[in-house]
Formats: C-alpha cells, sequence, structure tokens
C-alpha cells in the first residue's frame, strides 16, 4: 500500500430538517388546534481515529465527505427523523488543521479517540411549538439551520516510541531490519527510504516499542534540501531519537553535527529530545580507527557514544537497551 502522510479534503454536516404547519383534523373534534412537528437534526461530521490503518491513500480517491439532511416534521406533532452521522475513520496520530496547513482543529493520538469536526443543524420548528393562549392557530413554521463546511488539511504523524535519524546510507534500515520484523529497502546508496518504515521491538515478553525509521537528513534538509524535513514530524511524538552515524565514512563529528542542526532547524522540540548517538559499521573501521572516532564523536556530543555494527549484530543488544531505558522512563512519566 502506498503511504501517504497529508491530504486535503472537504467536508460537510448536513442541514437540520424543516418545521411544518399542520392542524389536527378529525371527526367531531372542533377545534383541533395546530399540531405540526419540528424537523430533525442534520448528521454531523466525526473523525475516529482506529488502529490498522497507517497511511492517509484512502483521502486520494475520496475527498469530499457530506452528511445527509435532517428528515422534515409533519402533522400529528411527527418530529422528523435526525440524519446519520458521517464518521471519518483516520489512522491513529492524525491532526486536523484548518485551510491554513497551520491551526490545529483536532490531535487523534490515541485509538478510539473521536472528535466532532462540524455539527449539523439543528431541525426548524413547526407551528405546533408556536401555539399560545393568544396565539390559538399559528402559521408559522422555521426552517432548518444549514449546517457547517470546510477545507481541513490531514496530517499523519506515526506513533512511535523510538525515532531512528541520521544521514542517508547510515545503515538505520539495515539496523531495522535486524531489530524487527520490518522489510525495508536496503541498498548501497542513498536515498533507499522514501517514506517512514515502523518496526516493532521485542526485548523480552514485557518489553516492548515501536522504531520508525525515517529518510536521511542531508545539510539544508530545513530549507528543501533532498527529501526535505518533511518525514521529520513522524518522529516528534517519540520518547527518545538514535542517531547512527556512519563510522566508516570518516567526520564522524561533522556527520553528527549536521543532522543536529537541521533537527533544530526543523524545530518542534526535536532538539531537545533525549539522543543516544550510535557510531554504526563497527565491522567496516579497525579497532584504531573505531576508538578514535569513538572518542572524538563522545567529545562533540557530550555523552559517551555506543558502537555497533547492524551488519554483524555487534553492539546492537547495548543499543537496544539503551532505548529501552529512556522509552521506560518516559512511560514512567
Amino acid at each position: 500500500m502506498k503511504f501517504l502522510d497529508e491530504a486535503k479534503i472537504y467536508c460537510r454536516s448536513g442541514d437540520g430538517g424543516n418545521g411544518v404547519v399542520a392542524f389536527r383534523r378529525e371527526r367531531f373534534i372542533e377545534f383541533g388546534g395546530p399540531d405540526g412537528g419540528s424537523g430533525g437534526r442534520g448528521g454531523h461530521v466525526i473523525f475516529e481515529a482506529v488502529e490498522n490503518l497507517n497511511t492517509l491513500i484512502d483521502f486520494r480517491y475520496t475527498q469530499h465527505f457530506r452528511a445527509a439532511k435532517g428528515g422534515n416534521g409533519a402533522g400529528s406533532d411527527r418530529t422528523g427523523a435526525g440524519a446519520a452521522d458521517v464518521v471519518i475513520k483516520v489512522p491513529v496520530g492524525t491532526q486536523i488543521l484548518d485551510e491554513d496547513k497551520v491551526t490545529l482543529l483536532a490531535d487523534l493520538d490515541a485509538p478510539g479517540k473521536r472528535v466532532t469536526l462540524l455539527r449539523g443543524g439543528d431541525g426548524g420548528f413547526g407551528n405546533a411549538h408556536f401555539k399560545t393562549s393568544t396565539n390559538r392557530a399559528p402559521r408559522r413554521a422555521d426552517p432548518g439551520w444549514p449546517g457547517e463546511e470546510r477545507w481541513v488539511w490531514l496530517r499523519l504523524k506515526l506513533i512511535a516510541d523510538a525515532g531512528l535519524v541520521g544521514l542517508p546510507n547510515a545503515g538505520k534500515s539495515t539496523f531495522l531490519s535486524v531489530v524487527s520484523a520490518a522489510k525495508p529497502k536496503i541498498a548501497d546508496y542513498p536515498f533507499t527510504t522514501l517514506r517512514p518504515q515502523l518496526g516493532v521491538c521485542r526485548l523480552s515478553m514485557s518489553q516492548e516499542f515501536v522504531l520508525a525509521d525515517i529518510p536521511g537528513l542531508i545539510e539544508g534538509a530545513h530549507e528543501g534540501a533532498g527529501l526535505g524535513d518533511r518525514f521529520l514530524g513522524h518522529v516528534e511524538r517519540c520518547a527518545v531519537l538514535l542517531h547512527l552515524i556512519d563510522g566508516a565514512a570518516g567526520d564522524v563529528v561533522a556527520a553528527w553535527r549536521t543532522v543536529r542542526a537541521e533537527l533544530a532547524g526543523y524545530g518542534g522540540g526535536l532538539a531537545e529530545k533525549p539522543e543516544i548517538v550510535a557510531l554504526n559499521k563497527a565491522d567496516a573501521m579497525t579497532p584504531r580507527e573505531a576508538a578514535a572516532r569513538r572518542a572524538a564523536l563522545a567529545r562533540a556530543c557530550g555523552h559517551p557514544v555506543l558502537l555497533l555494527s547492524g551488519a554483524t549484530g555487534q553492539g546492537v543488544p547495548e543499543v537496544l537497551a539503551a532505548l529501552w531505558a529512556e522509552i521506560a522512563k518516559a512511560r514512567a512519566a
């Protein structure tokens, strides 16, 4: 299934039903009086977050959602039927934005969470509503209230406990394929990952978390270079970031600073998130090169650096344990 994390749709709630003018006319009843019923309520437009959805691709082909109009009133004080609501099911983590793409209307960040975005119009009153002791035969009936309409943007931010960031070809997809059952595309050229990938990492029966791999960042990504930074929104909700650096590429400090600059340029609190720095591809370095680059990277980032190899599995359990420690801390808080 094709991945789509942004879509624009049109929504309109239903109009209310009209009230009616009617009078009771029965044999042997001389003064029946008004008995026109009121109209029914129009349908609401409701968004619901459901599990087992991870893309907005359905909204590329269905972009207009309209709720039905409420039923009109009738004689004998019969109220019109209320229209059915339109329930739009979206993946967990979907944000609903106004047409300006800035104003946040709702954030469906939990399974089963529902929000009524547009309310249906109320039904109009029939003439039975207006009868009084001095106005015994009113001939007034109100039309139903109109529904609401608007264009909205849907933006998906995947729900994950940990996020993988780094330059292209840092080995993120390989790491994800090793620690989970995910099958991302792996190749020896940059930007093999073109869309976010999710994997479930199980350390034990009680230790399980979701890891998100996003396309690699390059210098100037927050200004649109490469694939840009649009996919960074998928790691905004993560408790910790795993910053993988290609140890065999040479200047590891410059690589770390490039990605950190892009995180700061994007904003969203990513630069302040807990970060675990890991030097990848230990199998492609000599022990002396690995020690020197690891020490230089530790001095630059100010905290210990882990050493691993996604291809051989060296150091992978230690990285997963460090990730779980930060995730458990965030869940407890």
